[in-house]
């Protein structure tokens, strides 16, 4: 069983620019229920299905297969409700890798900063960018953006 253990933050716009391309990310989702969450996502010229299953704390069972791009622009037709857009960029910080997400479309105006970690209690480095945390906020799960978009709150 896949195992996904990951704390997200909110990023200080003010200390933070993205560096790089990044990757342009469209996701939609199939089930929105917390067990499980089905996400269809595109991710340049990759796509992906993910199934997680319910949060206890900040980890969750997680399963993520390779499909290809033509099946997800099919399956992200049968989405249940807004599709996600954002765009990420990979940052490597004191041997951490983050994830910073630019959020675009009907989440405009939110960035957020992940990392994975091999177990709830790892200590990892805190980049100066980082505002609040944000793991146990039900409102920053990409599947309730989908449905209550940032822009709405």
């Amino acid at each position: 069983m896949g195992l996904e253990i990951e704390r997200k933050f909110l990023v200080d716009h003010s200390k933070w620019t993205p560096t790089g391309q990044g990757i342009v990310l469209l996701q939609a989702y199939l089930s929105l229920d917390p067990h499980p969450t089905v996400r269809i996502r595109i991710a340049g010229e990759k796509a992906y299905v993910t199934i997680k299953g319910m949060s206890e704390s900040i980890s969750r069972p997680e399963f993520e297969y390779e499909i290809p791009v033509t099946d997800a622009r099919e399956l992200q037709k049968m989405a249940i409700s807004n599709p996600v857009e954002k765009k990420r960029y990979e940052i490597m910080y004191q041997g951490f890798l983050w994830e910073v997400d630019v959020f675009s479309g009907k989440n405009e105006g939110l960035i957020m900063a992940e990392i994975e970690l091999k177990s709830e209690n790892q200590e990892f480095p805190r980049p100066e960018w980082l505002l609040e945390e944000v793991s146990d906020d039900g409102r920053y799960y990409n599947s309730y953006l989908s449905g209550c978009p940032f822009t709405e709150w």
